[in-house]
């Protein structure tokens, strides 16, 4: 019960990544060059293919590890059946630091320190839809 209460109240202090009418709050152009840091492992845009991690099409919003034909971290998995989907909130949180957000992920990547980066990167991945386009 401590973990739930603990875990709600951390949602509850990570900044707002939409406006009240669902629109992502980040610079989607500043976002794409914090995207450089991805693109060893993700990609984006049309034709983008797994690589080391899923490609990132759709990615906002949709259920977590729910990417087409990417062998996901058993940690990610059990989100994923608990309903949990990859909000703007729940991508913050992970990108500011992936191995405390989900402990087990195979993500090696550090984080993204800067509020404003994670906003960022978030609104350029929001551009991208489950296809690519």
């Amino acid at each position: 019960m401590l973990n739930k209460v603990l875990a709600a109240g951390c949602l509850i202090a990570l900044p707002m990544m939409a406006s009240a009418d669902g629109h992502i709050t980040g610079d989607a152009e500043k976002g794409e060059k914090v995207f450089r840091k991805c693109k060893a492992c993700h990609a984006v845009g049309e034709g983008a293919e797994n690589k080391v991690g899923p490609a990132l099409n759709g990615v906002v919003d949709r259920a977590i590890a729910s990417g087409a034909d990417f062998n996901y971290s058993d940690v990610l998995v059990g989100l994923g059946a608990e309903g949990k989907t990859w909000t703007p909130e729940e991508l913050a949180a992970f990108l500011e630091k992936p191995r405390n957000y989900a402990k087990g992920t195979k993500m090696s990547f550090a984080g993204l320190r800067k509020e404003d980066d994670r906003m960022n990167v978030i609104a350029y991945l929001a551009t991208f839809a489950g296809e690519g386009s």
